[in-house]
């Protein structure tokens, strides 16, 4: 637990800022990406699932990644999302992000078009031998591709691809987590994409999280990860276990919705969603924000804010 990660312990899903007319809003992207670094992110992940992605063309995606990287490059490791489930495409474009000086790139599971694990496999090594002097992040999330980046393909692709260095792993599954550390080589890391199992996934090895929960707490979780890999376990505990409501708050209805009413209570606007996400409702809003009150209250009475 000594080593530092590549990319930090813990690096924030930046959501994406909207002007009322719902072009992307750039200075309040740049404002957004230094205020995460002043509250303690280590890392930072530009346009993935929680910066909207979907919904956002690859123009604006190269304009908002040199918005963030001119206003915080060279202070923390940036990783661009650049991954779609067209691999021809996905190569075209990781080439062109590639020449903004990112410190890796970050290439999910095709979505939609299910490919077994061969293609899988010829997919992502695609992707990172077009740019082989990038790292490269894969990102396991099941929950929203419908199938899994099963270990032993994993495996595969960290032994025969130099740079690909890392997975952000949003599987509940912990024992896929022993399987990819067990077989990777030694450095390759597995970051938690999900904020409730970070604690877990580091028992088991990972090297920290791509956060949602950072957006309006990333004191707290550093607290926690440092706790963590200082040996004290029970404050790291104590204090997942004050995040763990904040978490699921989060994540009442899709992701980002309640992360940018989060921002919004907590005096950072950043606008709206393109549809076909909507805005939190009134309901939401409000256990929102009473959950925010009792977790931050929480925090600051045993001074982990």
């Amino acid at each position: 637990m000594s080593q530092h990660p590549r990319f930090g312990r813990l690096l924030t899903a930046m959501v994406t800022p909207f002007t009322p007319d719902y072009d992307l809003d750039l200075a309040r992207a740049a404002e957004l990406a230094q205020r995460l670094v002043a509250q303690g992110s280590e890392g930072l992940i530009v346009n993935g699932t929680t910066g909207e992605s979907p919904t956002i063309s690859r123009p604006e995606r190269l304009g908002l990644f040199r918005a963030v990287r001119g206003a915080v490059g060279g202070q923390v490791p940036l990783v661009a999302n650049v991954g779609d489930n067209c691999t021809a495409d996905s190569v075209e474009f990781a080439a062109k992000v590639a020449k903004l000086g990112f410190e890796g790139l970050l290439v999910v599971t095709p979505y939609y078009n299910k490919p077994p694990q061969e293609g899988l496999y010829r997919h992502f090594r695609a992707i990172a031998e077009a740019v082989p002097d990038t790292p490269i992040v894969l990102y396991n999330i099941p929950g929203r591709c419908v199938i899994n980046i099963e270990p032993e393909t994993i495996a595969r692709l960290a032994s025969d691809v130099p740079n690909i260095l890392a997975v952000k792993q949003a599987n509940s599954d912990l024992r896929q987590v022993d399987a990819i550390l067990a077989s990777t080589p030694a450095g390759f890391e597995v970051l938690s994409g999900d904020d409730d199992l970070t604690l877990e996934m580091m028992k088991h090895g990972g090297s920290g999280v791509i956060s949602v929960t950072a957006h309006v707490a990333a004191g707290a979780l550093m607290k926690m990860i440092d706790a963590y890999v200082a040996g004290d376990l029970h404050v790291a505990e104590e204090i997942n276990a004050i995040l763990a409501p904040l978490h699921k708050a989060l994540f009442m209805t899709s992701n980002p919705i309640m992360v940018k009413a989060a921002l919004r209570l907590d005096g950072f606007d950043v606008g709206g969603l393109r549809l076909p996400l909507i805005e939190a409702n009134n309901t939401q809003i409000i256990a929102l924000r009473e959950v925010m009150d009792s977790v931050h209250s929480k925090l600051r009475e045993r001074n982990y804010r």
